[in-house]
Parts: structure tokens; sequence; C-alpha cells
């Protein structure tokens, strides 16, 4: 029971500080990047950069006046279902972007390079949503708007938050121009394409299939050095009519070299196929 709460806290600290880093990191790319350069990519924030643009103030006041505004009635109307991951990332979110811009006061652009920080805008936003994804929590904003749209209404969630990102964007060519409009028309086709190669990417695992004659070392290796089980099949060679075992086991990307290099020395002629897998659910990997 003790080692549980250990692995438990030690758990619950690894998973909220990659939330409080990877919110620490979207603050930094509207900051610094997205805010001066009026890049409207869709979401709460593009909708803050048109606010400032048409009603002068900055972005970070009007986003965090937004994001409390929707946290305050996501709590009272979702409940529940409102996670406390979400809640906690659309705080430090709001609070953190509205309080960096009197920590580091900012005018102007970081560089004269535009295309240089949408590349950097788009990076940074792009791998800190695929980890709140990845950690099923989410930085507020539309998506509490979408889980309303969910409990209300028979309005496709997807679509509807398309064409929300669709207006913003066309938006910023009326308010900025044509040069920022397709700045944010380039970030937002790159949001929408690349979001998920991040999130595949960040779960990356390894599928092994070995086909041996001396099993019972690789087993242990799994067991033991790697700490992952194995299902162990019992086949015969087609064209030798030899007794062989096929053992099916899934390891990360650093452990499948391990794993390689090890069943190569024990079982120089064996037969591998490993293949990529990004959704791997079960005990030891993602539970759903």
């Amino acid at each position: 029971m003790e080692e549980r709460k250990r692995y438990i806290g030690k758990d619950f600290f690894k998973e909220y500080g990659l939330l409080t880093l990877g919110t620490m990191g979207i603050v930094v790319s509207d900051y610094f990047f997205k805010f001066p350069n009026h890049f409207s990519f869709g979401g709460v924030t593009g909708i803050a950069v048109l606010l400032s643009g048409v009603l002068g103030g900055t972005a970070s006041t009007y986003s965090f006046i937004m994001n409390i505004a929707l946290l305050v009635i996501g709590f009272f109307v979702l409940g529940k279902s409102f996670g406390i991951k979400s809640v906690y990332v659309t705080l430090l979110f709001s609070v953190g972007l509205e309080v960096i811009q009197y920590v580091i006061p900012f005018k102007g652009t970081l560089t004269d390079q535009p295309v240089l920080e949408l590349i950097f805008s788009f990076i940074l936003m792009t791998v800190c949503s695929a980890l709140f994804f990845n950690l099923n929590a989410s930085s507020g904003g539309t998506d509490i708007i979408a889980l309303l749209l969910k409990k209300y209404t028979n309005v496709s969630i997807g679509r509807a938050l398309m064409i929300t990102d669709c207006i913003v964007v066309i938006g910023s060519f009326f308010i900025y121009g044509a040069t920022i409009g397709l700045f944010s028309l380039a970030g937002f086709l790159a949001k929408s394409c690349f979001i998920d190669t991040v999130i595949e990417s960040m779960n990356l695992c390894k599928y092994f299939t070995i086909v041996s004659t001396n099993s019972q070392p690789i087993c242990d290796f799994i067991h033991k050095e790697l700490n992952h089980s194995a299902t162990v099949y019992h086949a015969e060679g087609s064209y030798t009519h030899k007794d062989k075992t096929v053992l099916l086991t899934v390891v990360n990307r650093n452990q499948a070299i391990k794993l390689r290099d090890f069943v190569r020395a024990v079982d120089p002629e064996s037969f591998m196929m490993i293949t990529n897998s990004s959704e791997i659910i079960g005990r030891g990997f993602r539970v759903n």
C-alpha cells in the first residue's frame, strides 16, 4: 500500500510538472511570438489578437478575461465532467499570460524575421498542445466551448471549432491586412496538419515479433531488464519443420535498441519484425 502511494505521488508530480512546463511553453509562444506579430491561428488567443486590433489594449488581457469567463461557465455548467487538469492548465495559462506582460514588458517584435517567429510559435504551440492531449488535458478556451456544444447541441464539435478558427483567420485579413492574414492562415494549416503527427511521435513504441529457438533468455530479459511481458506462441517452421517460438511484445524506443541487440546476441538465427505503433493500450502503457 505504501509503495502504491509513492507510485501514485510520483506519477502525480510528473504529470503536473509536464502540464506546467507545457503551459509555460504556450505562454512564451503567445507572448513573444504570436501576439507581437498579430498571428491569429484560431481559438481564444486568436480572438484576443483580433480584439486588440479593433478595440486596442493587449491580447494578453483579452485572453485572460475570456479564458476566466469560459472557465467559470464550464465549472458551473459542466460540473464534474470538467477535468481538473484542464482547469489547472487554463488557470495557469490565463494568469501566466496576464502576469508576464508586467514582469517582462515587451513592445514590438522579438526579431525582424516574421517567418522565423511564425515557425517558433507554431513549434511551441504544437508540441505543448500535443503534450496536453497526451495527458488528457487541454488549454481551455475553445475546448470548453466544445464541451458545452457537446452537452447541449447536436452540432459536430470538430466542424464547429474548425468554422470558428476559420472565421478568426479570415478576420485577420480584414483587421491586419493580407500579409498577417497569410501568416495566420499558414499557422492554422500547419497546426491542423501536424499536431496529430506530434502526438503520435510522443507515443511511439516498437512492436516486436520475434521468431526464435531460444526464447527463454529473451523472455527473462524482457521481464527483468525491460519490466514488460510478452505473449508466446509455439509454431513450426514451414521449410525446416523445426519447433519455433514466436514472441510478441511492445517496448519504448530506448528499450527497443537493447532488446534488438540482446536477441541478436543470444540467438543469431532468430527472425525479428519491428514495427512502429503509437496506440498501445494496456497495462504498462496507456489505459483507456
